[in-house]
């Protein structure tokens, strides 16, 4: 049986995982308005892959006999101060959803949900891949530098993100 303390923390994460698709919509605004459309491209998939995560988190409920109640979204944060910082936030905020994903994890193991612990063992591996991939690019952009010529190769390179 699906408990109520579980359901109020999935219910909690759905929330978390669309204000984390809301936040990447806002950063791929900015990006777009800096004129970075890589960055922007890079930046809008990870907002689908985000409400992606909401929805099986939803779907997960609804199979075992909760309720899915939506909670209010804040408005995220819309100004950054260059590229680097942009990825400073990505990164800052994938190591937040991984502390969350880490506590719904342990709260699944309270609670004895053997079927919550074998679905959130794909996010802990998924949030392994989110933060690997700012960190790179965080690191990458740090190296290149954020003028000229290497900024604009890092857009490219951003803009191929899904054509493989």
């Amino acid at each position: 049986m699906f408990s109520q303390k579980l359901q109020q923390a999935f219910n909690e994460q759905i929330n978390h995982e669309m204000a984390s698709a809301y936040l990447y919509l806002s950063m791929a605004a900015y990006a777009h308005s800096m004129n970075l459309p890589g960055f922007a491209h890079w930046l809008e998939l990870q907002y689908k892959e985000e409400q992606g995560h909401a929805m099986k988190l939803y779907k997960f409920v609804n199979e075992r006999g909760g309720k899915v109640e939506l909670l209010p979204i804040a408005q995220p944060a819309s100004d950054f101060k260059s590229p680097s910082h942009l990825f400073e936030e990505v990164l800052g905020h994938e190591r937040k959803i991984t502390g969350l994903i880490n506590r719904l994890y342990e709260t699944a193991m309270k609670e004895k949900d053997y079927a919550a612990q074998v679905l959130l063992h794909w996010f802990i591996e998924e949030q392994v891949e989110e933060e690997a991939a700012a960190s790179e690019i965080l690191e990458t952009i740090r190296m290149a530098g954020e003028k000229g010529h290497a900024l604009i190769m890092m857009d490219r390179q951003l803009a191929r993100r899904g054509m493989n």
